[in-house]
Formats: structure tokens, C-alpha cells, sequence
């Protein structure tokens, strides 16, 4: 953990974001993780900010939040985030990577939805590869740092990102 001023920031920001359902905050988080991950090339920093871009899919995803389920998910989302806070404030890495873990491992709660929500963090993976492919790490390079097949990431990384279309072109 490279960043932990940075991280500790993050976690607060992310507790007030899901809170007020602050979607624009969660990306935008989860953007800032990325680059400064992408800089240092931090597991710590990339899994946190692919866990925040996933909560923020499913905080945006009204379907969930009317589902018996939520409550209790929001909350142990919150406490996880608290929790990862305190024992990097504290230093206890360990124990800091397992509330990490733990924010993906909450969707277990969801029953019949949990593999619809498997897929969101699979696609938050995929898509923040992308992004540190997009800051110049290399693909296979990339896709260890996430844990996904170079070939998931390729599928997605070879669409445009919107910064690649020239906008100064007209018809």
C-alpha cells in the first residue's frame, strides 16, 4: 500500500457516497483509485477501486434497492468500508485486504441475484483494466493485477473509450 493517506480519503468518501447514493461520487472515486493504482501498480488500491466502481453499478441499479436484501447489504457494505478504514489507519494490512474481500463476498445474501451480481464485479474488473491498460501498463500486466484472463480484457479493451473518439470531427 503505496497511497495510504490517499486510500483512508477514498474509504470516507466512498461510506458518504453510498449514504446519499451518490453515483457520480462512487465513479468518480473509483477513477481516482485507478490512476494513482495505475501509477504504483497497487493490488491494494486496484481491488478497492473495482469493488467501489461495482457498488456504485449495483447503487445505481434500482432493482436492488427494493429487494428484501438491501438494508442489510447496504449496511454490511458500510461496515466493511469503516472496517477497511480503521486497520489501514491502524496498519494492519491483513486485516485491511480481508474487509476488501469481504465487500465482494456480502453479495452472498442475494440469493437468487448473486450471480447477476458476481457479473457487475466482473465487468468492473474488465472495465478498470481497461482504464490502467488505458495509463500505459501492459495487458498481461494488467490483467494479474485483477485477476482476469488477458482475453476478458481484450474483449473489452478493444472498443473505443470515449477519450479515443475525436470530437472536433463533424459531418
Amino acid at each position: 500500500m503505496i497511497e495510504k493517506n490517499h486510500v483512508l480519503e477514498i474509504l470516507k468518501q466512498a461510506v458518504i457516497a453510498i449514504k446519499g447514493e451518490n453515483i457520480i461520487l462512487l465513479r468518480e472515486l473509483s477513477n481516482k483509485t485507478i490512476h494513482s493504482a495505475s501509477i504504483y501498480q497497487d493490488a491494494d488500491s486496484i481491488a478497492l477501486a473495482v469493488n467501489i466502481y461495482a457498488l456504485g453499478k449495483l447503487v445505481e441499479s434500482e432493482r436492488f434497492r427494493y429487494y428484501k436484501y438491501w438494508p442489510i447489504f447496504v449496511k454490511k457494505t458500510l461496515n466493511s468500508l469503516a472496517r477497511a478504514h480503521d486497520f489501514l489507519l491502524r496498519g494492519k494490512m491483513q486485516s485491511f485486504r480481508k474487509e476488501i474481500i469481504n465487500l465482494r463476498k456480502n453479495v452472498n445474501m442475494f440469493g437468487h441475484l448473486r450471480e447477476y451480481i458476481k457479473d457487475v464485479f466482473l465487468r468492473a474488473s474488465i472495465n478498470k483494466a481497461s482504464r490502467i491498460y488505458e495509463h500505459g501498463i501492459s495487458r498481461a500486466e494488467t490483467s494479474q493485477l485483477l485477476g482476469i484472463s488477458q482475453w476478458e480484457m481484450a474483449s473489452y479493451s478493444s472498443v473505443p473509450a470515449i477519450t479515443d473518439i475525436d470530437l472536433s470531427v463533424t459531418k
